[in-house]
């Protein structure tokens, strides 16, 4: 069955959201020298699950709806202490963290770009 294989942040300033997801999340960047303006995004070691992405500017402004483009969720092992970088690098929590019964704590956070995002602390015991 088809698997999701990379994402795209879609940013007002690039370079601010650059910023932003290297403090919260310590991902990669490097600009792509093709003939339009794209970050590769490197979200960890190729031994390690998970996907890479991309970081290109918004074509269009946001209308306002809570959830704009396919919600990324990352895997993070303090899902308070996330939130926290996340806060502190200009985003905001805006789903508390809430239990999945038998798998971890989720929420989700807007980034500096109006962009909704997901962290989750695996947790077999969350309830």
């Amino acid at each position: 069955m088809p698997r999701v294989i990379h994402f795209e942040i879609h940013a007002d300033n690039p370079e601010r959201a650059v910023a932003f997801y290297q403090k919260v999340l310590g991902w990669s960047f490097t600009k792509w020298e093709g003939p339009m303006p794209y970050w590769l995004v490197k979200t960890g070691p190729d031994t390690q699950p998970g996907i890479n992405g991309g970081l290109l500017p918004r074509r269009c402004p946001v209308a306002g709806e809570a959830v704009i483009a396919y919600v990324c969720t990352a895997d993070v092992p303090a899902v308070d202490e996330y939130a926290a970088k996340a806060v502190a690098a200009g985003g905001q929590v805006v789903v508390p963290k809430m239990a999945i019964p038998g798998v971890g704590w989720l929420l989700y956070c807007k980034d500096t770009e109006g962009n909704i995002f997901g962290m989750m602390q695996p947790d077999a015991g969350a309830a």
